[in-house]
């Protein structure tokens, strides 16, 4: 067992306390659910990617994405865009807000986002990627990093040389998943892309793709050495993975799975303070998918969510984990 995996890391002027990080996720990395990874140990928490013509445009919907608490610090607010001059303005416009890091998103898959030649798009289009990253760089004193993929499909793998402009246009560190676009989350992430960046640049190398447990953050740091370890689908329906891979290299022992009880009162605290931020129409449904999550591979899961998905507040949801858990149907 190697202890020395879990460091603190350094991105430009901002110290993290360790070296896990919660991936920004659209529609999962909202207020509550950061929180709640921050509680279990998280270093540094990315918050869902919001659009930089949203912000300009004073979209009603993005202020509540640009919401932050004061307990989840240090964290990074990740922007998109394809406008090198919209995000300039933005990354300015924004500064005085308590965010730590900066993030500029060039993985994003979705078609929508990729037909309007933003997000992983942006890799095909490497003197745009300087120009952004170069301009927001400038206009924000705040460290600047940048997310982007193995390549945009197969025939155009070019992380390395996304990485060395990021570099050289003042980016303080860079994220690689490694999937390609075309790939999306299907597949095996190539680690080896991440082991070649490492490589070409001095700046921090995150890495970020199939981190579902402490073996895996081993087994990533071997490979390609890396400074920092991204966790995506890993903290889905388990805030407790940073937990636990902390606890693994500080002790050398796992920690038990959570115990139907334990997963239980988390659905719940989750789901008040879903509640409390989005309203409770909002935030009832929004919890579906994370109870999904959270009681995945425990017997009976299937029937729970079936049940759950019926839910309509917050009693509901306490009824139905009552009879089924606590009670001990499942």
């Amino acid at each position: 067992m190697n202890n020395n995996q879990i460091t603190k890391l350094k991105i430009g002027d901002v110290t993290l306390p360790n070296n896990l990080i919660l991936a920004p996720m659209a529609g999962v990395t909202d207020l509550p659910f950061r929180i709640l990874c921050k509680e279990q140990g998280a270093g540094l928490l990315c918050m869902e990617m919001i659009s930089a013509k949203a912000i300009l445009y004073k979209n009603k919907n993005t202020q509540s994405l640009l919401a932050i608490d004061e307990r989840e610090k240090p964290v990074s607010l990740q922007l998109f865009g394809s406008d090198p001059d919209i995000m300039a303005q933005i990354a300015k416009e924004i500064e005085d807000r308590p965010y730590d890091i900066l993030d500029i998103n060039m993985g994003c898959p979705v078609p929508k986002i990729v037909n309007n030649g933003e997000g992983s798009a942006l890799m095909k289009n490497p003197k745009l990627v300087g120009e952004i990253i170069e301009k927001v760089s400038k206009a924000t004193k705040k460290p600047v990093t940048v997310k982007f993929r193995k390549g945009f499909d197969d025939e155009h793998v070019n992380a390395v040389e996304i990485a060395k402009i990021a570099q050289e246009s003042g980016a303080a560190a860079v994220a690689v998943h490694g999937r390609t676009r075309e790939q999306y989350y299907s597949g095996k992430a190539d680690w080896d892309i991440i082991r070649q960046v490492k490589e070409a640049v001095s700046i921090p190398v995150i890495g970020n793709g199939d981190l579902l447990t402490a073996e895996d953050v081993i087994a990533m740091k071997e490979q390609t050495n890396c400074d920092g370890f991204m966790i995506a689908r890993g903290a889905q329906g388990n805030p407790w993975i940073f937990k636990q891979i902390l606890h693994y290299f500080e002790t050398g022992v796992h920690l038990a799975k959570p115990s139907l009880e334990e997963v239980a009162n988390m659905i719940l605290r989750h789901g008040k303070m879903m509640i409390d931020f989005k309203g409770e129409y909002t935030g009832v449904r929004e919890m579906r998918k994370h109870a999904a999550w959270y009681t995945a591979g425990y017997h009976n899961s299937s029937k729970l969510r079936v049940k759950f998905n019926a839910v309509e507040s917050y009693e509901d949801m306490q009824r139905l984990l009552e009879q089924e858990i606590f009670n001990k149907k499942l």
